[in-house]
């Protein structure tokens, strides 16, 4: 029999799962999912952002971001600055947002030191050095 072959897709999405998890737990005492911070996260990076673009920029459909917004909302988050009744939204983050925005990606970079920093597995840190190499700055 032969030996299995070794699925680099289901390697990835192991560790994808690894990843939402250590997310998740470090998110949680933010008061954030991982899907409120991805929305966070789109927000920070365009302020002003719409509801359709938003629903774009997060795989997800426009009723599902009006309901997360408006919950984002509710937390003091964010704020929509419509100027009047049918214009297009612009979604922006408010102070406490972007407190716990910075908060998150405190957590975030702890998760990505664990999973792929110098105490990590050493295939993990090549798959976290290959992640800088590909997408870092200058991109």
């Amino acid at each position: 029999m032969d030996a299995p072959t070794i699925s680099p897709s289901i390697v990835l999405l192991s560790l994808a799962r690894r990843i939402e998890i250590e997310l998740a737990e470090a998110l949680a005492d933010l008061g954030l999912t991982v899907s409120r911070f991805g929305l966070l996260g789109h927000i920070t990076g365009v302020p002003g952002v719409s509801f359709s673009d938003l629903a774009r920029m997060s795989g997800i459909t426009v009723q599902s971001v009006h309901a997360a917004v408006k919950s984002l909302a509710a937390a003091g988050l964010v704020r929509d600055n419509t100027a009047r009744a049918g214009a297009a939204s612009a979604i922006e983050l408010t102070e406490e947002g972007r407190r716990i925005m910075d908060a998150a990606m405190r957590s975030v970079s702890k998760v990505d030191e664990r999973l792929f920093g110098t105490d990590a597995d050493p295939s993990q840190q090549q798959i976290g050095a290959t992640v800088h190499a590909t997408f870092g700055a200058g991109r």
